[in-house]
């Protein structure tokens, strides 16, 4: 699979997410639903440290890209929904951050951008 990033915006001085993304000839895709911060139990993890859960959700993410046979560098787009949006905002480096470590720049809006619509 070739991928191409479209139009990086920035969070600070580091991308953080495109506009787009360019992918030519996959051999295979996988749709994911949704993810969160669960133990093994169901019970909400990190209660009170929303950076623990989007790295948790990430984790959960990453293993189940795994067990498909995939990595977090081929994730094209991340779609978050939140419940507390200030919380979300404030912590909202580690989004980013998490695929940058797989080399990875998914499409979609930065935090501050989606919050000012």
């Amino acid at each position: 699979m070739r991928r191409e990033d479209i139009a990086p915006r920035f969070f600070g001085d580091r991308p953080a997410s495109d506009r787009a993304v360019v992918v030519e000839r996959p051999q295979r895709r996988l749709v994911v639903a949704g993810h969160e911060a669960r133990d093994d139990e169901g019970g909400i993890a990190a209660v009170g440290d929303i950076r623990g859960q989007i790295r948790l959700t990430f984790q959960r993410l990453a293993g189940t890209l795994h067990e498909a046979g995939f990595a977090l560098g081929d994730l094209v787009r991340i779609r978050i929904f939140t419940v507390d949006i200030e919380a979300m905002t404030a912590n909202y480096d580690v989004v980013p951050s998490v695929p940058a470590e797989a080399d990875c720049r998914p499409a979609g809006s930065p935090a501050s951008t989606a919050l000012a619509a």
